[in-house]
């Protein structure tokens, strides 16, 4: 399928996330499709990855990270932006780093504490459209055993008819979840950079 048709298929059709309800602006001509189209559940493809970072003072360095491990689901209501859902789950035994020494610093108690707290899981709580091509989601994230609202925001980069592609981008201060060591030399706040492809069920 061509970039200039699928402009064309996704006209007028707001997606909702991770997921969301999004809408491109329509082609001169095109045949919007109805809705309904786009309307689904969805389940997180293990394609998508999940990368986190957290910044060292001076910016000369700091911690890098992904799950390897993770699963969702997502519903996007042709009716109503504000209806859809996600949710997602973490697997800390799975993260990867650079190193293995990081790896195991990352899996202590001192961080996701893995022995302990076998998942991260985040839950929609609301979805909300920014954009053309844009929305932000709020949730409730469990780390830890502890739960906070949170907010991501998310951009569609791609869609048919069987699947959905779009970044997620937040940013999540990491002490009210337990995880104060390396502070202040290490950044309070975590990076999530995320790029997620949805497959229709």
């Amino acid at each position: 399928m061509t970039l200039a048709r699928k402009q064309s298929t996704a006209a007028t059709l707001p997606l909702a996330l991770l997921t969301l309800a999004l809408s491109w602006a329509p082609v001169a001509g095109a045949k919007a499709p109805a809705l309904t189209d786009a309307a689904g559940n969805y389940r997180i493809a293990s394609s998508s990855s999940i990368r986190f970072s957290v910044g060292q003072v001076g910016g000369s360095g700091g911690i890098a990270g992904s799950f390897a491990k993770f699963a969702g689901n997502f519903r996007i209501d042709g009716a109503d932006i504000a209806r859809s859902s996600v949710e997602f789950t973490l697997y800390p035994e799975s993260v990867r780093s650079t190193e293995r020494r990081i790896e195991d610093f990352l899996r202590s108690s001192a961080v996701f504490d893995a022995a302990n707290h076998k998942t991260v899981t985040f839950r929609s709580t609301g979805v909300s459209q920014t954009g053309p091509d844009t929305a932000t989601i709020e949730g409730v994230l469990t780390a830890r055993g502890k739960s906070r609202k949170e907010r991501f925001a998310v951009r569609l980069t791609d869609w048919d008819s069987r699947s959905i592609s779009f970044t997620i981008r937040g940013s999540i201060r990491r002490s009210p979840y337990g995880m104060t060591v390396g502070t202040p030399i290490y950044s309070n706040v975590v990076e999530f950079d995320m790029n997620i492809t949805g497959q229709k069920r």
